[in-house]
């Protein structure tokens, strides 16, 4: 009698988990727009989530550390005139995120450390260039200050937030609404998917694309496409029968798929969630009560299915954090924040495992804050992976920096406003000026200490002499 002989890794027994109730942030209007984006967006630092709010668009960002009810009265990101379809956070810097809107513009905030006592409504800058509404953002993973943007217009614009010039416009690759937009590790490729149904892989810089397999789902509702490790590119999908699909592909060879599955006929979009470390994909549907997860290896069948983590409430979307903002100490390989109606809600993966020694295994060098490349030699041609680093004695954030933007923007041709002016271009001599201007305050008012101190030592000498006196 043949055995069966069960694959052998160290995934097998990943096991989700939701965090306790008061690890959660409750009273989150979390936003209505049907708009197939994970409406979250989060970092080491801080949790970003698109809200409803009346009269435009915005999202509130929470630190992490703040859980529990959040005050009605909390301030929000607001700018937009129409609904915010999408935030992504800078990878090089923690308090930078971008937000993109219907109402056809990007813009970049800088979070404070601290609470804000009211609104943030003035970005550091404001990007126009598309003509409709911007659904998609993606930050390169190795270029600082390098941003992606996929509109309604069916062009992608990749910007250089620094200067708010567009280093390139990819106008003529897609003929309908592109549905998803992903960089490769280096940042030298995209993989894209388009309401056409063809899977493309495109060169930015050269402005081509190099690959592209027509129908590599069948169906036709939204199809997603993200790289993977090896270069291969998971794809998720429809079958013409509507059922969910989930592919794997060599771009040397669109012809036939290294692996195709159907799962099953839930009809919400799944959003793939990628870890390159461990090359575990999570599969998490929109409406879904569930993450399915899976790892890609080398060997047949390649995508081997692990667990699914069920829960009974759907997600209307989800939050991935990077890998440097989990807790080793705990074996925890992956962290997401579910979206509810009306909160948002920490699930944990983690790896079973009995000492409490770093397991070198779970958490090789993995991409840190520091980027590898400066936008203009990303531009020019030159490629680098990510700058890593170790987890070993768990990541500690780098201080506040401060993104600088060294031009206004360019595309703005409204006449600047007064107190515009001065949040969205951090000039030098404002900057010094101000400096100058502190100190000589902490002077002033130390001068002032020293005066009241002097003359409180007086009236005790005088009330002492008095007291002596009456005696």
């Amino acid at each position: 009698m043949s055995r069966r002989v069960v694959r052998q890794s160290k995934f097998r027994h990943v096991f989700g988990q939701a965090a306790k109730a008061d690890q959660a942030y409750e009273d989150i209007r979390v936003s209505k727009v049907t708009w197939d984006s994970s409406f979250c967006a989060v970092n080491p630092k801080f949790l970003a989530i698109i809200v409803e709010a009346g009269g435009g668009g915005a999202f509130i960002v929470l630190p992490l550390a703040k859980t529990g009810r959040v005050d009605k009265n909390y301030p929000l990101v607001t700018g937009h005139t129409a609904p915010v379809l999408d935030i992504d956070w800078c990878p090089h810097n923690d308090n930078v995120v971008a937000s993109a809107s219907d109402d056809t513009t990007i813009m970049v905030w800088q979070i404070p450390d601290y609470t804000p006592l009211r609104n943030i409504t003035e970005p550091i800058i404001t990007l126009e260039g598309h003509s409709k509404r911007v659904g998609i953002l993606c930050w390169h993973p190795t270029a600082r200050n390098v941003l992606l943007s996929a509109g309604g217009d069916n062009v992608i614009i990749i910007w250089n937030v620094g200067t708010g010039e567009v280093l390139l416009s990819l106008d003529d690759m897609h003929p309908d609404i592109i549905h998803s937009v992903c960089w490769n590790s280096n940042g030298s490729l995209l993989a894209t998917t388009c309401k056409d149904k063809t899977l493309r892989i495109v060169d930015p810089r050269k402005g081509q694309v190099v690959a592209e397999r027509f129908a590599a789902h069948e169906g036709m509702r939204p199809m997603r496409a993200i790289f993977t490790r090896q270069g291969h590119i998971f794809t998720t999908g429809f079958t013409r029968m509507s059922q969910r699909e989930l592919g794997l592909w060599d771009p040397n060879n669109f012809e036939e798929p290294v692996a195709l599955q159907e799962m099953d006929t839930s009809n919400g979009v799944l959003l793939p969630f990628y870890d390159p470390d461990s090359s575990i994909i999570y599969l998490c549907g929109k409406g879904d009560s569930s993450i399915r997860y899976f790892e890609i290896t080398d060997e047949p069948p390649f995508v081997h299915y692990l667990n699914t983590f069920s829960s009974k409430e759907p997600q209307r979307g989800m939050g991935f954090m990077p890998k440097r903002g989990l807790d080793v100490s705990k074996c925890e390989i992956a962290r997401f924040y579910k979206l509810h109606e009306r909160k948002c809600e920490p699930i944990i993966m983690t790896v079973p495992r009995k000492s409490d020694l770093f397991q070198d295994d779970l958490y090789p060098d993995t991409p840190g804050p520091e980027p590898a490349l400066e936008a203009d030699e990303w531009l020019s041609g030159q490629d680098a992976e990510p700058v890593l680093i170790s987890l070993r004695d768990g990541y500690v954030p780098p201080k506040h920096r401060e993104l600088r933007v060294t031009k206004p923007n360019i595309l703005d041709v409204r006449p600047p406003s007064g107190p515009r002016r001065s949040q969205s271009a951090s000039d030098t001599p404002l900057s010094q000026h101000t400096l100058e201007r502190l100190l000589e305050e902490i002077k002033a008012l130390r001068e002032q200490v020293q005066a009241q101190d002097q003359r409180i030592t007086a009236l005790e000498n005088m009330l002492c002499e008095l007291v002596d006196g009456t005696d």
